[in-house]
């Protein structure tokens, strides 16, 4: 018995190399990333081949260098996450109809996305919006989906709910005071310095508290661990959960994507009418040219930036 499989297509007047950048050794992002002419990467089975527009730089883009993420892609490696571009080529059992597909999504490493062409599962790269343009739509993902099922499923935000979002000027924080704002919920957003604090009233907080100048103090909540941007993992007491009537939820949208891929389509699709509507827009604070890429990581890593980050194509 004989098992049909859909060939690999190959793509079209696709180079044989492609300038990249490459994590050479583990470190900080400026100090081992190099720029490398390398060979392009064909998609392997579930796969597919993206011709990068314009790529999004994340917190775990830093880590990824410093060999401290979760995930070790074994060196050199080329970084970069989250991607927007076209399907220039489909490896077996994907669907050759999605030649040509404008998408957005996650890379699959050590293909990433800062580069000419990247590497992603296919289940892993949806429709881009078609309002949002190539930079904006390379942020769009990851910031608004983890802030979807945070806010949406993980706290059950309801309408006149208080919101309080730590970081509200940066990334996953700036996609969260907008999905609290759609949700009807009232927003408080917390930022790191006074030059923060005009861009979360943009966005649309109701109150914006300078924590440089304020205390925060939350009692009964429910609070979202989404990361730990401090290098740190604190220890929650659990008396004073009790004590305080506050709930800790936690979220891991990888899982989601591993286990629940259909949550993920649901999610996009109502990302994508919040768009459509006019709710969502992405904070693009910077769109940088690729030789600026280490500098950008860098940056993202410091905290200091305000927004989002993307890098064109080489």
């Amino acid at each position: 018995m004989s098992i049909e499989t859909t060939p690999l297509v190959e793509p079209v007047d696709i180079p044989e190399s492609m300038l990249a950048w490459q994590v050479v050794a583990a470190g900080e992002p400026a100090d081992v990333m190099q720029l490398k002419e390398v060979a392009v990467p064909r998609p392997g089975p579930g796969q597919v081949l993206i011709e990068v527009w314009s790529a999004g730089l994340n917190f775990p883009d830093a880590l990824l260098a410093r060999g401290s993420y979760q995930e070790h892609p074994e060196l050199p490696f080329t970084p970069g996450l989250e991607v927007c571009g076209e399907i220039v080529g489909v490896g077996e059992g994907v669907n050759r109809v999605r030649l040509g597909e404008r998408v957005i999504g996650v890379t699959s490493l050590p293909h990433g996305s800062l580069a000419k062409f990247a590497v992603a599962d296919a289940v892993d790269v949806l429709p881009a919006p078609p309002l949002l343009d190539d930079a904006s739509a390379s942020v769009f993902h990851i910031a608004y989906q983890t802030g979807w099922f945070g806010l949406y499923r993980r706290a059950a935000l309801r309408v006149g709910d208080s919101l309080l979002v730590h970081a509200a000027a940066g990334g996953v924080g700036s996609a969260a005071v907008q999905l609290g704002r759609a949700a009807g919920a009232k927003v408080i957003a917390v930022v790191g310095s006074a030059e923060k604090v005009p861009v979360a009233r943009r966005l649309g907080a109701d109150i914006v508290i300078d924590r440089s100048e304020q205390d925060v103090v939350a009692v009964e909540g429910r609070i979202v661990i989404v990361g730990f941007a401090s290098g740190d993992i604190p220890q929650a007491a659990t008396n004073h959960v009790m004590v305080k009537n506050y709930s800790v939820l936690g979220l891991h949208w990888g899982l989601y994507r591993k286990y629940k891929p259909e949550l993920i389509v649901r999610a996009h699709d109502d990302l994508g009418s919040l768009v459509e509507v006019g709710a969502l827009a992405p904070l693009v604070s910077q769109k940088l040219s690729f030789e600026d890429a280490p500098d950008g990581i860098a940056q993202v890593a410091s905290g200091a930036t305000v927004g989002r980050l993307a890098v064109s194509p080489p």
